[in-house]
């Protein structure tokens, strides 16, 4: 097992596998939208908009951590986790904390004041290993959000 590394260009085709996985398996087959370009035009354009890092176990990347930097009127600057996405088969051997580790010890590297993630609340074994890591699962807190119809509407109504 390798430890985790920085994504590269071309890791992106395996990068958007591992999120149509993860969408599936949050019963969401059809809700990826992103697109292989999209990855790498955003996360190798010249204002790079998120970070990724990679880990492999037997050469194929089986884990990825996406983060990018966030403000919050309370604390200052953020690192977002937006998806830690394990392999189904690869589930259970680590490489969720090697993973999460590389976020926090790169959060601190940022000086940032916190690293926030959602997770679904049905997802039980990952609120329990991020609980078991100290992260504050916030359970009062509902996530709010207007996609990209909810957005026309909005401004229909302007």
């Amino acid at each position: 097992m390798n430890q985790p590394r920085l994504a590269t260009l071309k890791d992106m085709p395996r990068v958007l596998e591992l999120i149509n996985e993860l969408a599936i398996f949050e019963k969401e087959p059809d809700a990826v939208e992103v697109t292989l370009k999209d990855l790498e035009n955003d996360g190798f354009g010249l204002q790079p908009k998120f970070t990724c890092f990679v880990l492999e176990s037997s050469k194929i990347i089986e884990g990825i951590a996406l983060v990018y930097m966030r403000y919050s009127t309370w604390k200052g600057e953020v690192l977002h986790l937006e998806d830690l996405i394990i392999s189904e088969k690869c589930r259970g051997k680590s490489l969720g904390t090697q993973l999460l580790d590389t976020v926090v010890k790169y959060g601190k590297e940022r000086g940032v004041r916190r690293i926030s993630w959602e997770v679904i609340d049905w997802n039980e074994p990952a609120i329990k290993f991020y609980e078991s890591k100290g992260a504050n699962v916030m359970r009062d807190w509902d996530v709010v959000q207007l996609n990209e119809s909810g957005i026309e509407n909005y401004l229909k109504e302007l």
